[in-house]
């Protein structure tokens, strides 16, 4: 049931990029081949394709060694316990910046071969606090546990952004989403970060602090693009109050884990859907299913999520993005292009549902 019982400032979604019954991915993909992802993409995804990610190429193809290329006057190396703060950029943080703009490369390429510019194309970043979380300073404690740390790494991926949006603008001819990946804010929020040594924890970071400074990376993202910014978190409980807050325009959930989620969390979803802010809902598997899902079986937690909270279901065509739960990093190439094409099925129907719906 929707609750009016705060008043929230929020980014209101009234003309996105993306057209009614959009669908696009989270942003991983298998395999190594830049050139063959970024064509899959355009093809299957063609209202709001991304920037692929490989992580399979390995080191500073991760989600934490990709973002870190993007830093500005920042640099990282590999150790044993993760990736740490070093004075210059060396192999691994240059390791990074190849593969960022191999990437690149490839998708202005396929953009080429197919013959005209994308409305919109997404990139993805990890967001402030699980950059912050998977980055130790030289002195060996998390880079989030240092406030003049947090801050001038928050200045520097504010600004590595907006490079990057600038050079994605360029070489695509394509307006620019930005979506934030927060997977570990939850786990930063709730003091669950243990320390690199593993022998402690982190101390909780105060909501205030958290919106804060996500706020920060999420204004200098809006302002690069000129588009609403999404925040992908998609953990079982994620922190969608204070994400709203902090100016996102869109989030990305995994919609099958919200089946059985505290009343609190159900008004949170549903205050922030009322306010116009639009929900990327993860519906199709992340990695190969045991059988083929139909269309109905894949829409069924965004129909009962929608009846749940007391919306119609037309909200679903001009409020609801189909996405599936997470990276597709883990599938076989087979299922990642099934997948593509099965969710671009099911935003269409959000918009001319079945009649058996």
């Amino acid at each position: 049931m929707r609750s009016a019982s705060r008043i929230i400032q929020t980014a209101r979604v009234t003309n996105p990029p993306w057209p009614p019954g959009s669908a696009t991915g989270i942003g991983s993909l298998p395999g190594d081949d830049a050139l063959e992802a970024a064509t899959v993409v355009l093809g299957e995804l063609p209202d709001l394709p991304y920037l692929p990610e490989l992580p399979a190429r390995g080191l500073g193809a991760d989600m934490i060694g990709r973002t870190a290329a993007l830093l500005v006057d920042l640099a990282v190396e590999f150790v044993p316990s993760g990736y740490r703060v070093t004075a210059r950029p060396g192999i691994d943080h240059r390791r990074g910046v190849d593969h960022l703009r191999r990437d690149l490369d490839a998708i202005e390429e396929a953009v080429g071969r197919a013959g005209a510019a994308p409305a919109a194309m997404k990139v993805q970043v990890t967001g402030p606090w699980t950059l912050m979380s998977g980055i130790e300073l030289p002195r060996g404690h998390r880079v989030l546990t240092d406030r003049g740390a947090r801050r001038e790494f928050t200045e520097s991926l504010s600004e590595g952004l907006r490079e990057h949006v600038s050079e994605v603008r360029r070489r695509t001819g394509a307006n620019v989403v930005v979506q934030l990946d927060e997977p570990g804010l939850p786990t930063v929020l709730a003091g669950a970060l243990p320390t690199p040594s593993g022998f402690g924890m982190v101390p909780a970071v105060p909501e205030p602090d958290a919106r804060d400074t996500l706020a920060a990376v999420i204004d200098a993202a809006r302002t690069a693009t000129g588009q609403p910014v999404i925040v992908h978190c998609c953990a079982p409980r994620p922190p969608v109050a204070l994400l709203r807050e902090a100016g996102a325009g869109a989030l990305a959930i995994d919609a099958t884990l919200l089946e059985n989620v505290p009343a609190a969390l159900s008004d949170e979803i549903g205050e922030t859907w009322d306010s116009g802010v639009t929900l990327f809902l993860g519906l199709l598997p992340s990695t190969d299913p045991g059988r083929l899902p139909t269309l109905r079986d894949l829409a069924d937690p965004a129909l009962r999520l929608v009846d749940r909270l007391g919306f119609p279901r037309e909200i679903l065509g001009t409020h609801a993005v189909a996405t599936p739960t997470c990276g597709l990093a883990g599938a076989s190439a087979r299922w990642a292009r099934r997948a593509m094409a099965l969710t671009r099925d099911l935003g269409k129907a959000f918009v001319e549902p079945p009649e058996s719906w």
